[in-house]
């Protein structure tokens, strides 16, 4: 799967390629295996990892509509039966302004 043009046929805004990079590299374990590439937008235990693990912990967020934003990212993304878990990411952190977490300093 090319994952950059997977981003850029889902991002909202021009493509922030420095974030892109570091999340690719931040994520290359987890879009190596098979189980662990795709977000089922399908399975609640899934979106509660998203919403913990990522959105929670990794980009520091508190806020209400975390699972509004999930499901609008699902929604965003319902074309794909495959839902990269690095491009749904990107648009989560797109979504709240926290891209420039990934870019490398």
């Amino acid at each position: 799967m090319d994952h950059l043009a997977d981003v850029k046929k889902f991002a909202k805004k021009p493509l922030n390629e420095a974030a892109f990079a570091g999340m690719s590299k931040a994520y290359a374990l987890v879009m190596g295996k098979a189980d662990t590439r795709y977000v089922a937008c399908s399975d609640a235990a899934e979106l509660e990892r998203v919403r913990e693990n990522f959105l929670k912990k990794k980009l520091g967020l508190k806020t209400a509509d975390l699972d509004a934003a999930i499901k609008s990212t699902c929604d965003h993304m319902k074309a794909d039966k495959t839902k990269s878990r690095l491009t749904f990411y990107y648009l989560l952190a797109e979504h709240y302004g926290k891209l420039d977490l990934f870019v490398k300093k």
